[in-house]
């Protein structure tokens, strides 16, 4: 059953449109990646989404029993968020408040939950440091383990490994794949990556000056994909 539903969506912003007629399901338990070119609208399209901007046209429905308070959110990472001067502990915790609704203080249950998301996400020796001490691998799995507290049904992540080495880029694909695989956790990423999106995706949704939606291995016979692959060789 579709969990996030998009029907025939306009996209812009001060009054200019960037992308028109867009109609896409996802299920729960699926692995979509979206991808495209610079400028496209793939950052629009994800604060969509989260009903952090209104689409110009068509709108965003949820189902199988998704609320939309229930969607965690991983964006790209600025260089003040960067500094940010809290606790992991703080931070990750901070990520129950959609849950608490009129309550004005954590529960026990909220405290383990983010006491569970921390340990899935290796950073039970970090818990008293401050955020902004951390490497950047370090940040991103505390922003991950936020994320986790929002939500047992659905991820969505802006280029979770922007600016990071091979080596954590990899662990961090890694831990993303074992929260779909093992936890069912939807996930809806935006990448650049095309090679990372073609070995962890079950869905492809590339937009740009050709829109194509569907499973990677449709995708890969796609002219979308083919015109992408050339455009990212050259660039």
């Amino acid at each position: 059953m579709a969990q996030l539903i998009c029907q025939d969506l306009t996209l812009g912003y001060d009054g200019h449109e960037i992308l028109s007629g867009l109609s896409f399901e996802v299920d729960a338990g699926e692995y979509l990646c979206i991808v495209g070119e610079n400028g496209s609208g793939k950052s629009t399209l994800m604060k969509t989404i989260l009903g952090l901007q209104s689409p110009m046209r068509g709108k965003v429905t949820t189902g199988d029993g998704l609320r939309r308070s229930e969607i965690g959110y991983l964006p790209q990472q600025t260089v003040v968020q960067r500094d940010f001067p809290a606790s992991v502990w703080e931070i990750v915790l901070s990520g129950c408040q959609g849950r608490q609704g009129l309550r004005p203080f954590y529960t026990k249950e909220d405290k383990a939950l983010a006491r569970e998301n921390i340990r899935k996400m290796g950073l039970e020796a970090l818990t008293k440091r401050c955020y902004r001490e951390l490497s950047g691998g370090q940040q991103q799995r505390v922003l991950l383990a936020r994320a986790l507290c929002a939500t047992q049904k659905i991820l969505l992540l802006d280029e979770p490994v922007s600016g990071l080495d091979p080596k954590v880029t990899a662990e961090m694909y890694g831990l993303i794949d074992t929260l779909n695989k093992r936890d069912g956790i939807t996930v809806i990423m935006i990448s650049h990556d095309l090679d990372a999106a073609m070995r962890y995706a079950t869905h492809i949704l590339h937009i740009g000056s050709t829109v194509f939606f569907g499973s990677k291995a449709d995708y890969l016979r796609s002219d979308a994909a083919s015109s992408f692959r050339k455009e990212d060789e050259t660039a």
